[in-house]
């Protein structure tokens, strides 16, 4: 007889590594259960690669200079991208084929999805394991005693080792759930911010920064005295390193950074700057939100004190993100919410918490959420981190060539370790019309001051137009963003 279909679901979903294998390229379908499984769902040990690396080429001056328009950039190879003698690795068309969404059309054209870094497509495994688990393991977690809960409790705390695996962190009790990378700092900045943040002590806050990055520290600056001290940028877009390390002191008492820029790309040398901090006693919280799709992760080897992210940005739902706290620091947190999934016992004289984690996770946790997760990380690293690396650094150089040749656009930043996002301005035309243009030819990009209006104020902007390339992007849709911002110029 066939397995039982919850049983069968909950194992799966249960087992909380991944493996290096080449991802299958065909669901196979129980027709007991009428449920979709197939290898990059079903997890199997092997180790997870740390270590960042960047995901551009350089580049050597700011603004790009247009090439001449006969100038034809090399384009980047699609085929799967390996070792010689070894399986293939990684391949953007492979990697394709598993989002549903990309084989749509918008205004009568093939869908070309640039505005991953808002959000990222989500593979057809996601979408499986959380219809599957709608269908056939639904339950709270946690505490209730038969079996279907104990299954779905078995499938959120696989999700969280799967978490903790991927971050290269020690344990997966360092990892807190939360609906994504803004709710990750907000809680660390209501929680140990107000524990430790006194009158006169300084957060440093680099100008780079998403905007969830710098009003919960204003929020909480202004409740405890503290101050917001921003950190200057380069020309190039890249933080002021002797700044920085002129603005450090015994005052300081955090550092927030990102990891990866949403604006400019830029990937600042994080470890270098935690290690400094460290030596005036300062805490270091990194934002991964735009990092962990691009590049391997070690939060042991960068030393964080904290570390987030969204799981939508990263081929998961929305809804649901990760925070990776040092055990020293989260045993000293003390609870954010209450009720719920945080309580030991309650009555009127006292009350009794949780261990951490689930001390700061009240309520009933994003189920679901995690359990898509679990798949997306699943479906990630069973492609080689490094080959996908590799493959955005060409198509990034790929990119810049291309839209260079288009007259009259500027890309805003040109640090040398960048991810790939290609932020620009366009003479003549506001970055919400270039936004419009180029929807009606099925493109989406995003306009706007993307959460993030001091990085656009060093460069004297309001607003810009942003294409930011995922690892399913390929040189035939870079080549259909500069094809259309030529019509527009020549419609102008």
């Amino acid at each position: 007889m066939p397995a039982d279909p919850v049983t069968a679901l909950a194992a799966a979903l249960a087992m909380s590594t991944v493996t290096g294998t080449a991802p299958s390229t065909a669901p196979v379908t129980d027709p007991s259960t009428s449920m979709v499984t197939d290898s990059l769902t079903a997890p199997v040990t092997g180790p997870v690669s740390a270590g960042p690396v960047a995901t551009a080429a350089p580049s050597t001056a700011h603004p790009v200079q247009p090439a001449t328009p006969s100038a034809q950039p090399t384009r980047v190879p699609t085929e799967p991208v390996g070792l010689p003698g070894q399986p293939a690795a990684f391949s953007p068309e492979v990697a394709r084929r598993d989002f549903p969404i990309l084989h749509r059309t918008v205004n009568g054209h093939p869908l070309v999805w640039l505005d991953n870094g808002a959000t990222t497509q989500k593979p057809r495994q996601v979408i499986e394991t959380l219809a599957g688990f709608y269908g056939s393991a639904n339950s709270n977690i946690h505490r209730g005693a038969h079996t279907m809960a104990r299954e779905a409790t078995e499938a959120y705390e696989a999700g969280r080792a799967a978490v903790a695996q991927f971050l290269g962190a020690a344990s997966p009790d360092d990892i807190v759930f939360v609906r994504g990378t803004t709710e990750g700092i907000n809680l660390v900045a209501q929680t140990w911010g107000r524990a430790n943040l006194g009158p006169g002590d300084d957060i440093l806050v680099p100008v780079l920064e998403h905007h969830s990055n710098i009003v919960p520290w204003q929020l909480i600056a202004k409740e405890t005295r503290a101050r917001v001290v921003p950190v200057p940028l380069q020309p190039d877009g890249q933080i002021d390193l002797d700044a920085y390390a002129d603005l450090l002191s015994m005052r300081t008492q955090l550092v927030a950074v990102s990891q990866a820029s949403n604006v400019l790309g830029t990937v600042p040398p994080v470890r270098e700057m935690t290690a400094l901090a460290h030596r005036y006693g300062a805490k270091v919280l990194v934002d991964g939100a735009q990092a962990v799709a691009h590049f391997p992760v070690d939060v042991q080897d960068l030393d964080a004190d904290f570390y987030v992210f969204s799981g939508h940005k990263l081929f998961a739902p929305t809804g649901i993100g990760a925070l990776y706290a040092k055990p020293e620091v989260m045993r000293n947190m003390a609870p954010w919410q209450g009720g719920g999934n945080m309580i030991e016992s309650v009555d009127f004289t006292r009350t009794t918490y949780a261990p951490v984690p689930h001390l700061l996770e009240a309520g009933t946790g994003h189920i679901s959420g995690v359990v898509g997760l679990l798949s997306a990380l699943n479906w990630l690293t069973s492609f080689d981190r490094d080959a996908i690396a590799a493959y955005e650094t060409s198509l990034m150089a790929y990119a810049q060539q291309a839209l260079a040749t288009v007259p009259g656009l500027e890309l805003l930043g040109s640090a040398p370790d960048r991810i790939a996002v290609l932020t620009f301005t366009l003479a003549g035309h506001d970055p919400s019309t270039i936004a419009d243009w180029l929807d009606r030819d099925g493109i989406a990009i995003r306009a706007g001051h993307h959460c993030a209006q001091p990085a656009l104020a060093h460069y004297g902007l309001e607003s810009a137009a942003r294409a930011s390339l995922a690892l399913y992007n390929t040189s035939e849709e870079v080549d259909k963003l500069v094809a259309s911002l030529h019509r527009l110029q020549q419609a102008a």
